[in-house]
């Protein structure tokens, strides 16, 4: 006779346990501490078998045979229904510690060593900011192009250039999942051409004939001494508005005038050495009676540990009336196209720049670096800003 819920809660533990049964080898089982445990009676390869279904009351009388029903299915099979609860739990555990957020923060760490810190970070915003709470919980390999699309969209609406890193990051945690066996396909392809990121405006650099007012701009400019001392030092040497900003006095040679700016401070990741013109020499021991006691060049007020934050040049320029003509970064474009007019080697230029020869075969080739030759040539360059200044005659030199 069938099991009712009346009868399953009625019955009473004994001194030894008992059976209810209920039918297809379904029963319960009556402790005499007072449990009650659903069991189902099985054979498979002539064995019999036993299979837990739950206790009652939390598995009810409906469960219980929904359960023998499904396990039921799995023995026609030639399933046994314990070792494939056993199967799904292992399967599930490895979903929950293979989640996209897991896999994006693995993915993050593993990159973290070739990156620069600003991609790292922007990288870690986006995903931390948006993507973890709209499916970071879901397993890696469940992740939809539709789920993605929802996320960049939303995203597109208030920064349309931060949609496409997102898009991207996404695809990198996806392709890193599929590398190392925890997902089947990247979902981001299906979505060229569903993102329309703002085209960039790029500040055009300085000409010849606005580098005086740009200088003069500066020099009355009343902000921190050590802030102009930073831009006036970019200018002289050409480097990233990070890597001046974040330069350590450990890293500078005063009597040999070279600036040795370590691998991890670098965009390529590579170890870039400057030579320092007279001009810049004199800036830099100027500043090293304001700042040289500490570890930074330009300290953060706040806290004299940390380098100053990266947009004091902006917020210089902007002071300065060049907010909308140019940026810190136009410098490097205005050195760059005053030098190579002036005739010198693209070889050196772009060594001064620290880019990075794009043709691997003739990278591996050249590996000079044109320090006398870039000596000579920043002094040169120097000495033109000054003439320029001056407002004397500027002949372009040949070398």
């Amino acid at each position: 006779m069938p099991l009712t819920d009346t009868r399953i809660r009625n019955a009473k533990p004994t001194e030894k346990p008992y059976k209810l049964a209920d039918g297809g080898g379904l029963y319960i089982e009556i402790k005499p501490n007072g449990s009650k445990l659903w069991r189902l009676r099985y054979r498979l390869a002539r064995k019999e078998n036993l299979f837990s279904l739950g206790e009652y009351p939390l598995v009810g009388l409906a469960d219980a045979r929904a359960g023998r029903d499904a396990a039921k299915k799995l023995i026609r099979d030639g399933i046994h229904p314990s070792h494939h609860r056993k199967l799904a739990r292992v399967r599930q555990a490895h979903e929950h510690a293979n989640t996209f957020e897991a896999v994006a923060r693995e993915w993050m760490a593993h990159h973290a060593e070739h990156w620069t810190a600003k991609t790292l970070q922007q990288r870690q915003r986006v995903l931390e900011h948006d993507v973890f709470a709209a499916f970071g919980s879901l397993p890696v390999r469940q992740v939809t192009p539709a789920h993605v699309l929802s996320v960049v969209k939303k995203i597109e609406k208030r920064a349309p250039a931060m949609a496409v890193v997102a898009n991207q990051a996404i695809g990198g945690v996806c392709r890193y999942a599929m590398a190392t066996l925890r997902a089947d396909s990247d979902p981001t392809p299906p979505l060229r051409g569903s993102l329309r990121p703002k085209p960039v405006e790029h500040h055009k650099p300085l000409t010849r004939g606005e580098i005086p007012g740009f200088i003069r701009a500066l020099e009355a400019y009343p902000g921190y001494f050590s802030n102009k001392t930073a831009l006036h030092l970019t200018l002289l040497t050409l480097v990233r508005s990070t890597e001046m900003l974040e330069a350590r006095w450990s890293e500078f040679d005063l009597e040999a005038a070279l600036w040795r700016i370590p691998a991890e401070r670098m965009k390529m990741r590579e170890p870039h050495t400057l030579p320092l013109s007279r001009q810049a020499l004199t800036l830099l021991k100027n500043l090293q009676a304001v700042t040289g006691n500490g570890e930074y060049l330009f300290p953060n007020r706040s806290n004299l540990s940390k380098p100053v934050s990266r947009g004091v040049l902006w917020k210089a320029v902007a002071s300065m009336g060049y907010l909308r003509l140019f940026s810190p970064h136009g410098i490097r474009a205005t050195g760059s196209t005053i030098l190579n007019e002036m005739g010198y080697r693209p070889d050196w230029i772009d060594r001064q720049l620290a880019h990075t020869e794009r043709n691997k075969v003739r990278a591996s080739y050249n590996r000079a670096e044109y320090l006398d030759e870039r000596r000579a040539m920043m002094q040169a360059w120097a000495d033109y800003i000054d003439t320029l200044c001056s407002g004397g005659n500027v002949v372009a030199i040949r070398a």
